[in-house]
């Protein structure tokens, strides 16, 4: 197989992974310094839940595909069915990839170490994105309105699940023990 060159989308995809970490990074802070706002709450971790902390992934990575999309898709024409394909797989697999190495290390060692948790948020953007990436070189996408209402989907089952979570051991805050933004128990 011959090597080409990334095209200006996919360097985009590549470009996003260090920049992801760090505004996951961010966001992990911001319910806190917004004063537990649940404006805040719908964007940032609003407890110690495995997926509460996926929206350090959900949010970061939705606006990354959606403004390259909006400021660039009509300059390099890129195709839809593609860049949302590529955009929903690379979401989805960072989303699967978080709990599955977090249960996995914290099971398995019976540890949870904090430098680890980073690692793993770096870890599931790269799988995410490398995803992405390969679904866009390589993929003849599907319907891009279908991807779009599926990443709907995703969100608004955060958004529901922030105020509304069901009881289930993903989203347990770890620290407290309750559930969702007002991280009640019963």
């Amino acid at each position: 197989m011959k090597d080409r060159k990334l095209s200006p989308p996919e360097k985009w995809i590549v470009i996003g992974i260090p920049i992801l970490l760090i505004i996951g990074t961010g966001i992990h802070f911001m319910y806190d310094i917004f004063g537990e706002s649940p404006i805040a709450g719908l964007f940032a971790p609003v407890n110690e839940s495995v997926w509460e902390h996926s929206k350090m992934v959900l949010w970061p990575m939705i606006l990354w595909w959606w403004l390259y999309d909006c400021f660039r898709g009509r300059q390099y024409n890129i195709n839809k069915k593609k860049w949302f394909t590529s955009a929903f797989l690379a979401l989805l697999t960072s989303l699967i990839a978080i709990p599955m190495l977090y249960y996995f290390y914290t099971e398995a060692f019976g540890v949870e170490l904090l430098w680890v948790d980073i690692l793993i948020l770096l870890l599931s953007v790269f799988l995410g994105q490398l995803m992405g990436l390969h679904v866009y070189r390589y993929g003849k996408g599907q319907n891009a309105g279908l991807a779009k209402a599926l990443i709907l989907g995703i969100v608004l089952l955060y958004i529901l699940f922030t105020f509304y979570p069901p009881r289930l051991p993903l989203l347990r805050d770890s620290v407290s023990g309750g559930y969702g933004i007002h991280n009640t128990d019963s």
